[in-house]
């Protein structure tokens, strides 16, 4: 029997492991992974409910002789459950249950992804030239006032409907002028999808709520101070130094955010 952490509300006894002959078998001849296949029925014990917050795991040793597998794959197994923070281990105690925490929640972008994939999708580029830095784009891009920068101005649209106004200013390349390889939807999808050999080192992305003002509602066809969502990103080079920065702009109601805190149980689970 696995005994809990003692933590308030745990239950006092966790749950023990299957009999062997109730015990879900690992198949050898699957093209999944032994260890992927043990986090998953423990994940799933989890969703079950046999598994709560703060009850402790089956040790190694039990884990080895019920699923017929080696030390490494039932720790590698566990290692899957601690980065996806559903358990936590303390050192000669055991691994525990996690509870679902805010905390470790983590927003993807797939509203904004999903518009960059769609074949609808094209880009209506507005402006690009070199301009002078100054105010806010100098100060994020780490120039000083006056500096060559090449600022970009596009639409993006769903069929016809706008859905996105970018502005972007970057660091201006005298080797490298051309910038037409950026300005299409491809381009954008390669940078903010990490593509090997394309893109920045890094990036910092910041979501905040604001309300469009004259350019953007125009552009969006919206009314002035209708809610909408900024998406800022900043990337840098491979010299940390800043790339670009800009801002995509939304109407409220065309980008959404959501997570799942805990685990969810799989499709067609009953």
């Amino acid at each position: 029997m696995s005994a809990s952490r003692g933590r308030p509300g745990a239950s006092a006894v966790g749950a023990a492991l299957p009999a062997e002959d109730a015990a879900p078998r690992i198949a050898r001849d699957s093209f999944e992974p032994a260890y992927a296949q043990l986090a998953g029925i423990l994940r799933a014990r989890i969703v079950r409910g046999e598994f709560q917050a703060g009850d402790r795991l089956p040790t190694e040793t039990e884990l080895v002789a019920t699923y017929g597998l080696s030390p490494m794959t039932v720790r590698r197994a566990i290692k899957v459950l601690l980065d996806e923070r559903a358990v936590s281990t303390v050192p000669g105690r055991g691994t525990f249950v996690e509870a679902a925490t805010i905390q470790a929640a983590a927003f993807d972008l797939g509203s904004f992804h999903a518009l960059l994939a769609d074949p609808a999708t094209n880009i209506r580029v507005l402006e690009t030239r070199v301009v002078s830095a100054s105010g806010r784009p100098a100060a994020m891009l780490g120039v000083a006032p006056g500096t060559p920068v090449t600022m970009i101005r596009r639409l993006l649209l769903r069929g016809e409907e706008p859905r996105l106004y970018h502005r972007q200013w970057r660091i201006a390349d005298p080797g490298h002028p051309d910038v037409d390889a950026e300005l299409g939807v491809a381009g954008l999808r390669d940078l903010f999808e990490g593509r090997v050999g394309v893109g920045p080192k890094r990036g910092r992305l910041r979501l905040y709520a604001s309300a469009l003002r004259g350019e953007e509602a125009r552009r969006l066809g919206s009314e002035l101070g209708h809610p909408a969502f900024v998406l800022e990103h900043l990337f840098f080079g491979f010299d940390d130094r800043p790339l670009s920065w800009g801002l995509f702009v939304s109407r409220g109601e065309d980008l959404h955010f959501e997570t799942t805190v805990g685990f969810a149980p799989a499709p067609g689970a009953g």
